[in-house]
């Protein structure tokens, strides 16, 4: 038996934007943020992403240590469109 593997096609460095809530110029807003892969999961099919700058879980609560979990086939990850 063989380890499952990422069907995303990502990998620990990628630069990815998240549809989240974030602070932009000091105020909350919900849109597009780049951020980092920082961790992937393959047996619960996870990648976890870091940002520069304050998010938000949907309940409002701000995360402290700005990482993000999502699933690998979450509509809110893509990969970066902008150029860095």
């Amino acid at each position: 038996m063989r380890d499952p593997e990422p069907d995303a096609g990502y990998q620990v460095g990628d630069i990815v934007e998240v549809f989240c809530d974030h602070e932009r110029r000091g105020a909350r807003t919900t849109g597009w943020l780049r951020g980092i892969i920082v961790h992937i999961n393959p047996e619960s099919k996870m990648i976890s992403v870091q940002f520069r700058t304050n998010v938000f879980l949907t309940e409002g609560w701000m995360v402290p240590d700005r990482l993000l979990s999502f699933p690998f086939s979450s509509p809110d990850v893509r990969p970066c469109r902008r150029a860095m």
